[in-house]
């Protein structure tokens, strides 16, 4: 009865597409890049000799936690004629199921191959793993596909979920959800990213999981090390603190901007909206009464005057995150909070929206005192103002997040270390 319902919220979500596509562009995507996709998958892999390593991710955000995992398993043995040259071992296959994960990372070179998910069917499950034959498959976070798995299951192929994250409010964890449970039991192993997470598996007799932490965690650190200098930023920031604002939605700045206009202290801002239409980014300017300039339009010899820098690009914002003392990240008043690790890993306090909870990064700030939900202008203005006030309490803070990202590195090393143990005779 659950496969049966399963199988009719797949097909109800497939004619949703359709009938979306000629008004919906995300759903045109979502159909077009699935056309004639296992045709061009055989096209693209029938002259490949090394194993494939295939990781799938459901969008942008875990790709983010797919990609340190990815890079140090494609090059991770070393030539033994030379021993200072490194050599592939895998091939690496990236799948996506939603266009804001493909159309932004379709030409990502630690690829070798990037397609979209076929839907999750039986005949499609059973036509794509065959044609791909991965040596080894990656889940990340909450992709959980029934007949994907079953097939790669019934293969002998190992597949593993990491960065793995779990609530108690899941379907996983209701009387009814017997079928979702057993979907859990067809990984070798799930790396979660928490005890608690842990623990809830541990209470459906899920024994296949292993705390793990989040990749992410990898990721950010690694950026923060090869950060990118941004003469503009630099020379806006003319030796003043800056509130970072990344990732804005309009649902933000309807609470920040009242702050950002009545606010007399010698702060300077950059935001970085999470949409970069022109409507928008005019709307911004307007609402804004000091001086704002965007990227695109400063030079060197005259941004320092300006209160605000709006960042008019794509790409830019983790390395903008340098030149703040405070971060507010948006997405949290509805959209879905978004990367929060980019901004702590520079050290400072980090502010978002209520919605926060599903984000057990967020949450976990917040319980160590540097994240700070703030639902209207008043709570923000509250919480800004006694960490402005009081630097030794900024500088205990900032020193909190630091530390928070320090100590969580190294999920990428137990993953991989998991794996060389069942792929010795596959490569």
């Amino acid at each position: 009865m659950n496969l049966l319902l399963y199988n009719i919220a797949l097909r109800l979500y497939w004619l949703f597409i359709k009938v979306a596509g000629p008004f919906n562009k995300k759903a045109k995507l979502w159909s077009e890049g699935r056309k004639d996709l296992i045709s061009r998958l055989k096209i693209k892999l029938k002259d490949n000799k090394a194993p494939i390593a295939w990781f799938h991710c459901a969008s942008l955000g875990e790709f983010e936690q797919a990609r340190p995992v990815i890079e140090k398993l494609r090059i991770s043995a070393r030539d033994k004629k030379n021993p200072h040259k490194e050599q592939e071992k895998f091939k690496i296959l990236l799948t996506f199921f939603s266009p804001s994960g493909y159309e932004i990372r379709k030409n990502y070179e630690g690829a070798d191959y990037i397609f979209y998910l076929p839907l999750d069917t039986k005949s499609n499950a059973k036509e794509f793993i065959e044609v791909a034959n991965p040596a080894i498959a990656f889940f990340v976070k909450y992709e959980f596909w029934y007949y994907y798995l079953n097939e790669l299951k019934e293969n002998n192929i190992p597949v593993i979920s990491f960065s793995a994250f779990f609530r108690r409010d899941q379907v996983f964890f209701r009387s009814y959800g017997i079928f979702y449970k057993n979907i859990l039991k067809k990984f070798n192993r799930i790396f979660v990213q928490n005890e608690e997470s842990y623990n809830l598996l541990k209470s459906i007799s899920i024994e296949n999981a292993e705390i793990g932490g989040d990749t992410r965690f990898d990721r950010v650190k690694e950026i923060c090390d090869h950060k990118k200098s941004i003469a503009i930023a630099e020379k806006f920031k003319d030796n003043k603190k800056v509130l970072v604002i990344g990732s804005s939605w309009p649902e933000d700045m309807r609470v920040l901007v009242p702050f950002i206009n009545t606010f007399d202290e010698n702060l300077k801002l950059i935001i970085a909206p999470h949409e970069l239409h022109e409507k928008d980014l005019a709307n911004l300017e307007t609402s804004i009464t000091g001086k704002s300039i965007r990227f695109s339009k400063a030079n060197l010899n005259e941004v320092a005057q300006y209160d605000v820098l709006i960042i008019d690009n794509i790409g830019m914002l983790s390395s903008i995150y340098q030149y703040g003392e405070f971060a507010y990240i948006g997405g949290a008043f509805g959209k879905g909070l978004h990367n929060i690790l980019e901004a702590a890993t520079y050290g400072m306090p980090v502010f978002f929206g209520p919605d926060y909870k599903k984000f057990n990064e967020a949450s976990e700030l917040v319980k160590l005192g540097s994240g700070f939900p703030v639902k209207d202008q008043h709570e923000f203005t509250e919480a800004f103002s006694r960490l402005w006030k009081d630097e030794n309490l900024r500088l205990s803070v900032a020193k909190k997040s630091r530390l928070f990202i320090e100590n969580n590195i190294g999920a990428t090393d137990k993953i991989l270390s998991y794996c060389q143990t069942i792929l010795e005779d596959k490569i």
